[in-house]
């Protein structure tokens, strides 16, 4: 079972940037497609952003396309979401997830997710 540990969420200023990192446990990290997804107060969990087991191919929610960069670095078993240019409607808890099917465009395509980190974003 992996365990998923994410960190670097915090208040932060309209405008602002923060990155967030998820370490995961286990030697086959580099097997599996990653991504992060987030919860807001009274919200549906909904699927921010994917990427594929190298790093070369990314997916992303329209509405933080050209904002938010997903990332890993395989030999440090991490992934990353630097967060740009943040919004009140980007604070939710975010969660890194890993991909139980190949796939990672949708909520659906995630199995396994960590306890998450708050993002709160003030106006």
């Amino acid at each position: 079972q992996v365990q998923l540990v994410e960190s670097g969420g915090g208040l932060v200023q309209a405008g602002g940037s923060l990155r967030l990192s998820c370490a995961a446990s286990g030697r086959t990290f580099n097997n599996y497609a990653m991504g992060w997804l987030r919860q807001a107060p009274g919200k549906e969990r909904e699927f921010v952003a994917g990427i594929n087991w190298s790093g070369g191919i990314t997916s992303y929610l329209d509405s933080v396309k050209g904002r938010f960069t997903i990332s890993r670095d395989n030999a440090k078993n991490t992934v990353y979401l630097q967060m740009n240019s943040l919004k009140p409607e980007d604070t939710a808890v975010y969660y890194c997830a890993r991909s139980q099917s190949g796939r990672y465009l949708h909520l659906a395509d995630f199995g396994s997710w960590g306890q998450g980190t708050q993002v709160t974003v003030s106006s």
